[in-house]
C-alpha cells in the first residue's frame, strides 16, 4: 500500500465494526488533531483509550503509557481488547507500535494524516493487520451520516 492508497471497503469496515480505540498520542491540549479526534470518536459511541505516557488522563479518560496498558485496560473494562490503535505520532515511531500492534493481536492500524511509514504498514499487513495510513478517521466518520449515532 502506498501513502495515497487507502480501501473505502476497509475504512467502513473499521469504522462500523471497531468499538475500542486506542488513541496513540493523543493530547490534553485542545488545539491539536488528536485530542479533538479523540473526543469525536468517543462523542460517537467509540470507547477510546488514550495512550500518552506524559498524561494520566486525557479529556476525563484515563490515558496508558503505552499500548500494552490500554489492551489490558480494555479487556478488563469491556471484554475484548483494542480494536484499532489510532497513530497519532511521527512517521519514525511507526515501527515500534507495529512492533506492539502485531504482538497484542490489534486488528486494525489507523495511521492519521501525515502519518506514513509503507514498510511498517506492510510488515503489519503480512503478520494479517489491516491497515489505514495517512487518512484521518473523524474526516471518515464525519463523511457517513448513518454512523452518527450513539453506538
Amino acid at each position: 500500500m502506498t501513502a495515497s492508497t487507502n480501501d473505502s471497503a476497509l475504512i467502513d469496515e473499521i469504522l462500523r465494526t471497531a468499538r475500542n480505540i486506542a488513541v496513540i498520542g493523543m493530547s490534553d491540549k485542545t488545539w491539536r488533531a488528536s485530542h479533538n479526534v479523540g473526543l469525536y470518536l468517543a462523542r460517537n459511541g467509540y470507547r477510546i483509550f488514550p495512550v500518552n505516557p506524559a498524561f494520566l488522563e486525557v479529556a476525563g479518560m484515563q490515558c496508558y503509557r503505552d499500548l500494552g496498558a490500554a489492551q489490558l485496560a480494555a479487556r478488563e473494562q469491556t471484554g475484548q481488547g483494542i480494536d484499532v490503535a489510532e497513530v497519532f505520532r511521527a512517521s519514525q515511531h511507526v515501527p515500534a507500535i507495529v512492533d506492539d500492534v502485531i504482538r497484542l493481536g490489534i486488528p486494525y492500524l489507523w495511521l492519521q494524516d501525515e502519518v506514513i511509514h509503507d514498510e511498517a504498514v506492510a510488515r503489519a499487513q503480512d503478520a494479517g493487520v489491516k491497515c489505514i495510513q495517512n487518512e484521518c478517521m473523524f474526516r471518515e466518520h464525519a463523511a457517513r451520516p448513518e454512523l452518527h449515532t450513539k453506538r
